[in-house]
């Protein structure tokens, strides 16, 4: 039973970073080239696995490398939503 509830929440949330990252990556298509999507990327699977290390790191690179890149995504509503949410759960 909490195996089932734990597989579940883990669900809800890959579907929910998938959503954000989505609609990040629609709003900026013309914007992005081959590094700064792979550094969206590379935040979407850190997000998605509760890799609080991994994402850190990520988003220090991406604010050090691409400023205008992390101003986008901290800009973003549901990827706001999402690293605050993170940020609660200790990530």
């Amino acid at each position: 039973m909490a195996d089932e509830k734990s597989t579940e929440a883990e669900g809800v949330h890959a579907g929910r970073v998938r959503g954000a990252f989505d609609s990040f990556s629609q709003r900026l298509h013309g914007k992005l080239d081959d590094e700064t999507r792979e550094s969206v990327e590379k935040l979407r699977q850190a997000a998605s696995e509760k890799d609080a290390d991994t994402l850190r790191r990520h988003l220090t690179e991406v604010r050090d490398r691409h400023s205008w890149l992390y101003r986008e995504l901290v800009e973003h509503p549901e990827i706001a939503s999402l690293l605050d949410e993170l940020a609660l759960l200790g990530l």
